[in-house]
């Protein structure tokens, strides 16, 4: 596993963090366990080990680091053997909510283990792991296990409860439960009898005092967080209430009529009102800038076509090549289908802009572009149809 593989001093150093951090649960709980909020432990762990935080993607990594992706979870430690949520499938209901609990099962399977994989090629991954930090009274614990994909041909063992709540069920690797009001699944996560870390926790009985003391020494001056400017991109078109992936433009651009095409040509469409709205947010039309994929690489882009309505790169094959090829993982002259971006979960990419010539794209589960929208006031069905079923130059 990943820990046991760190320098000393790295790990030395993430369980002062871990310490210092738990010390400090009576700001938040009265609880006698250490209490640790997810996002924290994120950020501890990728201070400590300078991983990167792939915590604002809504991705099955929370970190990476080299071709290791990272689910963090924390939760009380119980009796060691505690169900943990893995994954939600809110906007996928109508996929599986009449089916059979056999085939509901195989469904959600099949949904998580492509999410898994999606991640993987998002972030350019060879291995997920999950790294578990529980809180028991006095200590904390870490310790590191396998997030292998759902054994589908051995699932067995597939039980509904009595008031159908929730749907039980193994495969060769671990146990899992599904719940159907919440449409969340969880896995049954065993601590090893050994573990990586074992950290004694002592709880300060006033942190406020400790937190006022270190301001007072230290004369800290808080300055606010910076977020960056960003823009939601739906990756997709609305017609009549439907979602679709249009046949001969956007994401299927390469599928249009007219002139011969590379098989990679696509755009991803920039609806009208993001400019307006968002004036100046994007260089000028084809003036180029370096857009930042999740995994770090890079190429050049560019918003082009008339009232700069597509975000495309330069060459034009090369988004295509990332996002049908390597992320969608479709065969070329596949068209691409809004079951598809379902199946994956991501519907929508989110633009951050650095710079004037420096942009990062990452992707965002299904429905951030339409929450996006209605929260910058732009709720115009006619307005996100930003693809037409045309030959666009």
């Amino acid at each position: 596993m990943f820990l046991e593989r760190q320098s000393q001093s790295q790990v030395g150093y993430y369980e002062r963090l871990l310490k210092a951090v738990g010390s400090l649960s009576n700001l938040f709980s009265e609880s006698p366990e250490p209490y640790l909020a997810s996002r924290a432990t994120e950020n501890l762990f990728c201070k400590a080990f300078e991983a990167q935080n792939l915590s604002r993607s809504d991705a099955s990594a929370d970190a990476s680091k080299g071709k290791i992706g990272f689910g963090i979870k924390t939760f009380l430690e119980g009796n060691g053997r505690t169900m943990q949520k893995v994954a939600e499938f809110n906007s996928d209901h109508l996929m599986f909510g009449t089916l059979p609990p056999e085939e509901k099962v195989r469904k959600i399977a099949e949904l998580r283990n492509e999410r898994i994989l999606t991640t993987k090629r998002i972030f350019g991954l060879d291995d997920l792991i999950y790294h578990c930090i529980t809180r028991k009274v006095g200590k904390i614990i870490v310790y590191e296990t396998p997030a292998p994909l759902i054994d589908i041909n051995s699932i067995r063992d597939v039980k509904v409860t009595a008031r159908g709540a929730t749907i039980q069920f193994s495969d060769s690797n671990a146990e899992y439960s599904f719940n159907n009001s919440k449409s969340t699944l969880y896995k049954r996560f065993i601590t090893p009898d050994r573990v990586l870390l074992d950290v004694p926790v002592r709880i300060l009985t006033d942190p406020f005092s400790a937190v006022e003391k270190l301001i007072s020494e230290a004369g800290l001056i808080f300055a606010p967080v910076k977020v960056l400017p960003h823009v939601f991109l739906p990756l997709y078109s609305m017609r009549g209430g439907v979602k679709r992936v249009p046949e001969k433009s956007g994401l299927n651009q390469w599928n249009a009529a007219g002139r011969p095409r590379d098989p990679n040509e696509i755009y991803i469409p920039i609806p009208v009102w993001i400019h307006r709205k968002f004036d100046g947010f994007f260089p000028p039309r084809d003036g180029a800038f370096e857009l930042t994929l999740p995994d770090g690489t890079t190429m050049s882009a560019k918003v082009c076509q008339d009232n700069s309505k597509a975000l495309m790169s330069n060459p034009n094959s090369a988004l295509g090549k990332w996002l049908l090829r390597d992320v969608l993982n479709l065969k070329e002259k596949e068209l691409l289908s809004y079951d598809k971006l379902q199946t994956i979960g991501l519907d929508t990419v989110v633009i951050y802009k650095v710079d004037n010539e420096h942009f990062d794209i990452d992707f965002t589960r299904v429905g951030s572009y339409e929450k996006f929208e209605i929260e910058n006031g732009e709720n115009n069905e006619s307005e996100t149809d930003t693809t037409q079923d045309q030959d666009d130059e």
